[in-house]
C-alpha cells in the first residue's frame, strides 16, 4: 500500500469513527481488533428486538431443535422469559439462534457451494446403489441366498449366537 493510500484509508476509518462515536459507539470496544489472523468482523445490529421478537410471533415454529447450554445461558434464557419479551425458554432460544445465524450468513454462504457439492454426491451414490442392489437395496446373488447368512451375523429372530 503507497503512503497516499494508507493515508486515505486511516482517513476513512478515522471518519467511520468519528460517526460511530457521535451515535455512541467506540469501534474499539465494539469489535474484536485482535481478532483471528487480524480480521475484525464488525456487525451492526438493530438496536432493539422488537421486530425480530414479532417476526418470530407471526411464524410458524414447528421444527424441534435439543440443545444443551451453559448455566449462565440458562439464566440468561429465564432473564429474556422473565422480562416479558419472549414467552419461554424455547422462545428465547430462537429468537437468538435465528438472530445469530443473520450475523452469520455471509460464512454460511460462502461454504453454501460445498455443501451444494455434498449434497450432488451424495444422490450421485444413492443411483450408484441403485444399479449395484437393485432399486430396493434387497437384491442377492443366488449363491448368497443360497449359502445363507455370515457365520456369527444376526439373525431375524434376535442378535447372533455362539455356539
Amino acid at each position: 500500500m503507497t503512503a497516499d493510500q494508507e493515508k486515505k484509508s486511516s482517513t476513512i476509518i478515522d471518519k467511520i469513527n468519528e460517526a460511530l462515536n457521535r451515535v455512541g459507539i467506540d469501534l474499539e470496544t465494539a469489535c474484536d481488533i485482535e481478532g483471528e489472523g487480524g480480521k475484525v468482523k464488525c456487525v451492526v445490529v438493530a438496536p432493539s428486538l422488537k421486530r425480530s421478537v414479532k417476526e418470530m410471533g407471526e411464524s410458524q415454529r414447528d421444527q424441534v431443535v435439543m440443545v444443551r447450554v451453559d448455566d449462565q445461558t440458562s439464566k440468561s434464557l429465564d432473564a429474556w422469559v422473565a422480562t416479558g419479551a419472549v414467552k419461554s425458554r424455547s422462545e428465547a432460544a430462537a429468537l437468538f439462534i435465528r438472530e445469530g445465524m443473520k450475523v452469520r450468513a455471509s460464512e454460511l454462504e460462502k461454504l453454501r457451494e460445498a455443501l451444494d457439492d455434498v449434497d450432488a454426491a451424495r444422490q450421485r451414490l444413492r443411483e450408484k446403489a441403485r444399479e449395484v442392489f437393485g432399486e430396493g437395496g434387497e437384491e442377492q446373488t443366488s449363491s448368497a441366498k443360497q449359502a445363507g447368512p455370515e457365520p456369527g451375523a444376526a439373525t431375524r429372530g434376535g442378535p447372533a449366537e455362539s455356539h
